[in-house]
């Protein structure tokens, strides 16, 4: 029912694949071994999950879920380089805390703020809400530059059962007023959102629903903890005057059978209350479909904003029909429309 099922075994798999296996059961010392398929990074459709996106000093980035946080460069968001594990170490704290996390971390967001660059991640298991949310810092996200460091700061915020949140899928915004707010949220009572300290780490309160979406012909699966409220993966962008609320309904990682679809909502306060196009509440089950399925993709979700030079650009991924609903890679430009985002091609 949650996203990550099968990306502990996809692409942070990758040295796994790529390591070749002379063993093989039909061998008869005839025939030569048989080979493992080696993995292969496809610069033009890379395979991720999660994506969200940063650039600096003429470099786009690209952080995703994956052993320790994934990553991946370009410069044209056309061609890409496949990166390594953000976080220099599991973090010892979640190993800790989290039961069944051991280092395959979850849909990370970018931010600056100030100098530094803050990087929040998800620590969890499958189908559960003992979850937690953490942060690392860092002056550039360039490895070469001799101020690499990620610094992990620890804990932000922590869903146990019996809580009805799930402490994944974080984005960190700054509203007007200076003050920094966390959303966040999957299944459970939806997306949820709270602001923190000036130190961006302390929650200033309890979280507060923005955002549901429930579905009544969901049938539970064994081992979900999860209710039927089918949405997750909020991405909150401010663009004039009006805060606008990303997040993604419908079901994930289930290749040419996801039913996942980014939709939106917009208010002129960052607490809400957020509408669709037809003024339906997000909290209502309300939400204009942005990108979902179309002739390329199967469904497309958990995206990601990021504005540079005065251009707002859309990531996501997207479950590929040609690939037999593998997870790719989703970039395109956002512009606006009398007051709605509407996404173009590169």
């Amino acid at each position: 029912m949650l996203r990550h099922l099968f990306f502990a075994l996809a692409i942070c798999a990758t040295a796994d694949l790529a390591a070749q296996d002379n063993q093989s059961n039909e061998n008869n010392g005839n025939n030569p071994p048989r080979r493992r398929r080696e993995f292969r990074f496809d610069e033009k459709n890379p395979d991720v999950h999660d994506p969200v996106l940063a650039y600096e000093n003429g470099t786009y980035y690209i952080f995703s879920t994956g052993f320790n946080v994934g990553s991946m460069t370009s410069q044209d968001l056309k061609t890409w380089k496949p990166g390594r594990g953000v976080l220099p170490e599991t973090p010892q704290w979640a190993v800790d805390q989290i039961r069944g996390y051991r280092g395959h971390t979850w849909a990370p967001d970018i931010c600056k703020v100030g100098d530094k660059w803050y990087l929040y991640y998800s620590c969890s298991s499958f189908g559960k809400n003992t979850s937690a949310i953490g942060v690392a810092v860092n002056k550039t996200l360039n490895p070469e530059s001799p101020d690499y460091k990620w610094e992990d700061l620890g804990k932000v915020i922590e869903s146990k059962r019996g809580d009805d949140y799930n402490c994944i899928d974080p984005n960190l915004i700054i509203d007007d007023k200076g003050n920094p707010w966390l959303s966040f949220g999957s299944f459970w009572d939806g997306i949820q959102l709270v602001q923190l300290e000036k130190d961006l780490k302390t929650p200033v309160g309890k979280p507060q629903t923005i955002a549901r979406h429930t579905n009544p012909d969901a049938v539970p699966e064994e081992g979900i903890e999860a209710n039927n409220n089918e949405i997750e993966a909020p991405f909150i962008i401010k663009e004039g005057k009006y805060y606008y609320l990303f997040a993604s309904a419908g079901l994930c990682c289930r290749g040419m059978r996801s039913t996942y679809h980014t939709i939106v909502g917009r208010s002129k306060k960052i607490t809400g209350p957020y509408k669709d196009q037809k003024g339906k509440l997000m909290t209502k089950g309300g939400g204009t479909t942005l990108i979902g399925r179309d002739d390329k993709y199967v469904g497309a979700g958990h995206n990601g904003a990021a504005k540079v030079n005065g251009q707002w650009f859309f990531v996501a991924h997207g479950y590929d029909r040609a690939l037999n609903g593998a997870s790719k890679l989703v970039v395109k430009k956002i512009n606006f429309h009398k007051g709605w985002p509407v996404l173009s091609d590169l």
